[in-house]
């Protein structure tokens, strides 16, 4: 795995190119939608929380200069220099109505005491299951001793396949890092994701890559979303209303924009802390200006993220073209994946893949997984070099705990390694990205 370090380090400078800076024309919805969510994402730090931002903020008395805010002292924040410690990473769990259950499994899959987890259960989910969830991450034992676990109080009401989606990512990835700034990568999943290796597994291959790398499956191959997605308008009524509705278009359409390069690919990405850091606080205009373009346009999950990284010119060199997840297509595909069944394990450990979707909260495979996969026994956290307790009689190992930083991964540590070896590989990294 280390060499895949230097490999990287290796090829990473490239030439850079001028890019123009013209707004597209965008409707009075999305100019609203941008304010609230900047607004709402800069309530979130206490303003002395300083360390978070990525420029200077003063807090003298003296009156300030004509021109507090100068373009050429904005400045992203630096890349964690290479640790002796395993990195960490920052997870959004996001679910909708009946998914309580479903997001804590998952949790539990997914836990580590040195991770960050933010919970997410939109405004369509009862009360009874917003109550379920936080009261069931409030009586765990291990959560509330690491305090690692956010649930979102106050909900936010998600579309599918509209900007909301895009806006609920951006929310939990500021809580990220208002709350803690020292973890290294941010992935989003959903209640019916689940893993396919421990988080010891996926922190021993991670200790091993640069800690820029953005996993983001993409192309600028957009095909049929051209006509279908890039050209139409459309209104995600979840912007302004408190009922979710589905989104609906308008009769205008419009031409592909020119001042930056459209990009496709997966929802469900692993991005770095340092272009979360960018594409929150936005020292560069570049992720503003694509928000508000991503405002009318459907599916923008599939599309946001993947425009900004390969449009801007500090982070389009650290992609690597993959969501890392197996997902299993009907063909022709459809609109949705199919619900994955224990016919589909083989092909799941084969794809060596860390994640896998969808899957039904109570399906059988789910056990398999936990059996086979992650030494997981029902109710527990899945076990890792921390957990020094006995397992004697279903014990929880994890019930006593020590070094969280001692990894002790297994066989998935090895699949992983081998992915992440091809995604690297010369056939595969740079000529794979933003193309």
């Amino acid at each position: 795995m280390k060499k895949l370090k230097h490999y990287y380090s290796h090829h990473h400078n490239s030439s850079e190119q001028q890019r123009k800076c013209i707004f597209p024309v965008i409707t009075m919805i999305s100019l609203f939608s941008l304010f609230f969510l900047l607004l709402f994402a800069l309530t979130l730090t206490p303003l002395s929380a300083t360390r978070f931002f990525p420029f200077p903020i003063s807090t003298a008395t003296t009156p300030p200069p004509p021109y507090p805010f100068v373009e050429s002292k904005l400045f992203p924040l630096p890349i964690p220099p290479p640790s002796p410690l395993p990195p960490r990473l920052a997870y959004l769990i996001s679910g909708s109505s009946a998914d309580a259950s479903a997001i804590l499994r998952t949790l539990s899959a997914l836990y580590h005491p040195r991770n960050r987890y933010v919970l997410h259960l939109d405004r369509d989910s009862s009360p009874e299951d917003r109550r379920l969830l936080t009261h069931q991450v409030d009586r765990h034992l291990t959560f509330q001793k690491f305090r690692n676990v956010r649930v979102v109080t106050k909900a936010n009401l998600v579309t599918y396949r509209g900007p909301t989606m895009v806006a609920n990512t951006l929310h939990a990835a500021a809580i990220a890092l208002t709350e803690s700034d020292d973890w290294d990568w941010f992935i989003n999943l959903s209640a019916s994701d689940y893993p396919l290796v421990t988080q010891d597994d996926l922190l021993h291959a991670f200790s091993h890559l640069p800690r820029d790398l953005n996993f983001i499956d993409h192309t600028s191959d957009i095909g049929w979303k051209d006509h279908q997605r890039a050209r139409p308008i459309i209104i995600d009524p979840g912007l302004y209303m408190t009922k979710k509705q589905d989104v609906f278009w308008i009769t205008q359409r419009r031409s592909r924009p020119t001042a930056f390069k459209l990009f496709t690919g997966s929802a469900w990405m692993v991005l770095s802390r340092s272009f979360i850091d960018y594409c929150i606080w936005g020292w560069d205009n570049l992720p503003r200006t694509v928000l508000m373009y991503y405002t009318n346009f459907i599916s923008s999950p599939e599309g946001y993220f993947h425009t900004v990284v390969c449009n801007a010119q500090e982070f389009k060199n650290t992609t690597v073209n993959s969501d890392l997840h197996f997902i299993a297509w009907d063909n022709p595909p459809r609109q949705h994946p199919h619900y994955l069944s224990l016919d589909d394990m083989k092909r799941m450990v084969d794809s060596n893949a860390p994640f896998a979707r969808k899957f039904h909260g109570d399906d059988p495979v789910l056990d398999k997984i936990d059996a086979e996969l992650l030494s997981r026994g029902p109710g527990m956290v899945v076990p890792g070099g921390w957990c020094i307790g006995s397992r004697l009689n279903g014990s929880d190992p994890c019930s006593v705990v020590g070094n969280t930083t001692v990894l002790r991964p297994g066989p998935g540590s090895k699949r992983l390694e081998t992915l992440i070896k091809s995604l690297l590989s010369d056939e595969n990294f740079r000529p794979k990205q933003c193309v």
